[in-house]
């Protein structure tokens, strides 16, 4: 499988195409697919998507892809490393770092359009509209102040459809708003396990622990603390794959007491110590294609 390379921090690619040029193949960065116009079908993951225009896909570097053009399709491509997030974000906003993390890192990636309301995808459009034209124009003055806001405004509202969306797969009904909110608050404080206890997300959203659980339960299939554990090791896992810090910084930011307490519960679902993973990742041979 082709793998593409992307050694700048960030771009955007704009084409228009009648018929894919590209093999199955996934990349060393995230991407944000915009379908601007056309129809098709979108393979991912080996999961076959319908795509129109408005239609939004989110990739992680281990997601593979390729499109099935059905018409003429005006696609935008946002492309964007580790490096591009750590150097615009970090050191504004604490919660934006989460919410980022949040949107990249979930496990309900690779599930189709990240968003389906036609007024958020009005919206995203226009927002869109705008980031092109400063990247185009970028050698005007403040381009990166403009460029690193609309990029905050896209992520945020794609963070937000793929909670909602994610909840409305699973179950809708009158409670989904609440769970929604939970999901948000898990996703936000998980670096801070002290505020994840199920007292502390009593006293937040004012509900007896006994109906949050049963009703997260009922809204997700998963209990509360399941969906934590679950959330979190996807984080660390992909720290693992795609950060350099060391398996103690690792436990560290995450809040385990020691070492052993990650190493624990990581072989209990991976079979494996953290090191373990990251070496026999490491040690598998890989394609690098230069895009």
């Amino acid at each position: 499988m082709k793998r593409y390379i992307q050694y700048e921090p960030f771009n955007i690619y704009v084409f228009e195409a009648s018929e894919w040029q590209h093999p199955v193949h996934n990349h060393s960065y995230f991407e944000i697919i915009f379908i601007r116009d056309g129809r098709g079908r979108h393979c991912i993951n080996d999961n076959i998507f319908q795509y129109a225009a408005g239609d939004v896909f989110l990739l992680g570097p281990d997601d593979y892809h390729y499109f099935d053009i059905q018409e003429h399709t005006h696609f935008c491509y946002i492309r964007f490393t580790e490096v591009f997030l750590e150097d615009h974000s970090q050191p504004k906003s604490p919660n934006w770092i989460r919410t980022v993390e949040s949107l990249l890192h979930s496990p309900y990636q690779a599930t189709g359009s990240v968003v389906a309301d036609s007024q958020q995808k009005a919206l995203l459009e226009h927002l869109l509209t705008v980031l092109i034209h400063e990247y185009t124009h970028r050698e005007e003055g403040s381009y990166e102040l403009i460029m690193n806001g609309i990029m905050k405004a896209i992520l945020g509202i794609l963070a937000r459809n793929m909670v909602r969306q994610d909840l409305v797969r699973r179950k809708d009904t009158r409670n989904q708003k609440l769970i929604e909110e939970v999901v948000l608050y898990i996703r936000q404080h998980i670096r801070q396990p002290e505020l994840l206890r199920i007292e502390q997300l009593v006293a937040r959203f004012n509900y007896s622990a006994s109906y949050l659980s049963t009703l997260f339960k009922d809204q997700t299939g998963e209990s509360l603390q399941q969906y934590i554990m679950k959330y979190k090791l996807k984080l660390i896992e992909n720290r693992l794959l795609y950060s350099s810090l060391s398996v103690s910084q690792i436990t560290y930011e995450f809040g385990f007491t020691d070492g052993s307490h990650l190493n624990k519960l990581f072989r209990k679902y991976y079979g494996m110590t953290p090191n373990e993973f990251r070496n026999s990742i490491l040690s598998k041979p890989s394609e690098q294609d230069q895009a």
